[in-house]
């Protein structure tokens, strides 16, 4: 099992932190770093950014979103990415969700599964320097009866094939990510669940005449190390509601579903009213301990090196970090103090 660091979105006032803790990841020998984006900064431009500034690490975007670009635009970032880098790159993709898809992008959330299906088929043809002709649902190249022609990526990437990662949480996206992508990016990954996550997965690479090796299984999560277990859990409590709570709409959000899942219907409800409310405090405190328990990290360095057996067990390969508390010197002593831990717990 590898290790990779999360830096999440930019523009928070930690950049140049999260630049230290990209260049410290670098030299710890850790396999990847991803960054996000939402509404605020692009993860291309981040990604660029680090990767100027290392030299071994991969760089992943954890995600583009899908609305938020064509997929020729997508393929022409990660040429250029991966080109820069040295084949550093890892291509993260998934659709947001529909608030930010339709209020943001100004993209119709519908068919998801679709459209993401028919934009990494756009990519992969691209990245392959094919010449890009599609008749799909959603995506038509070139235009017909205008004066589009097909064309040919120009840039060369580095390597034959880029790496394509889905951010993926319900049972068909997550079957779709095993028959088309390279790896997986989860959230909220519990151990004690990830029979139930991975069956589809399994059987999307079955569908692909695949097996699950060479499948890359990537959560973020989140890591707090202390002497009280329960304190730890606390600087995870706002993440947690945030998305069980405020990422998307009552009728339609897919972490509150996965939370369901698990059997927390009723703190999720809890949580989700809560936080519509606008009683942020009140959502945090409806975060139970378990969930949080079972999805991150949590504790003095010996119970977290005995947790990391759970997540080797149950198929995850690229186990990312997220740091979610402390000054910058104890975030770096975690990254540290986590590949010491993968090393004596002989996962590394």
């Amino acid at each position: 099992m590898k290790l990779g660091l999360n830096l999440g979105y930019w523009g928070a006032g930690n950049d140049a932190d999260n630049l230290i803790l990209a260049k410290d990841a670098d030299d710890l020998g850790y396999s990847v770093v991803w960054a996000a984006e939402a509404y605020g900064s692009d993860a291309a431009t981040v990604l660029a950014w680090i990767g100027a500034q290392t030299s071994s690490i991969d760089i992943g975007s954890a995600v583009f979103q899908i609305p938020g670009r064509t997929p020729a635009n997508t393929a022409m970032t990660a040429a250029t990415l991966d080109t820069l880098s040295g084949g550093r790159f890892r291509l993260g993709l998934g659709v947001s969700g529909p608030q930010v898809s339709e209020g943001w992008h100004g993209v119709r959330f519908d068919r998801p599964l679709t459209r993401t299906r028919e934009y990494v088929d756009i990519v992969r043809m691209a990245l392959a320097r094919e010449r890009v002709r599609y008749d799909g649902e959603f995506f038509t190249l070139p235009l017909p009866d205008g004066p589009g022609k097909a064309l040919t990526l120009t840039v060369h990437p580095v390597r034959e094939r880029i790496p394509i990662y889905l951010a993926a949480i319900g049972p068909k996206n997550l079957e779709l990510a095993g028959e088309i992508a390279d790896g997986w990016l989860a959230i909220f990954f519990s151990p004690e669940h990830a029979q139930e996550l991975m069956t589809p997965l399994v059987a999307g690479r079955s569908r692909a005449g695949l097996g699950m090796d060479g499948f890359d299984v990537v959560p973020t999560v989140p890591v707090v190390l202390g002497d009280d277990p329960e304190r730890c859990a606390d600087p995870v409590r706002f993440y947690s509601a945030l998305y069980i709570g405020g990422m998307g709409s009552r009728d339609r959000n897919f972490y509150h579903q996965l939370a369901c899942r698990m059997g927390y219907e009723e703190a999720a409800d809890q949580i989700q009213d809560h936080y519509l409310g606008k009683e942020y405090d009140q959502a945090m405190a409806a975060v139970p301990f378990e969930f949080m328990d079972r999805t991150a990290l949590l504790g003095p360095p010996e119970r977290v090196k005995e947790r990391l057996h759970a997540y080797a067990d149950a198929g995850v390969t690229t186990l990312t970090l997220g740091l979610y508390a402390g000054d910058l010197e104890e975030r770096r002593r975690t990254l540290r103090t986590m590949i010491e831990l993968l090393q004596q717990a002989g996962l590394a």
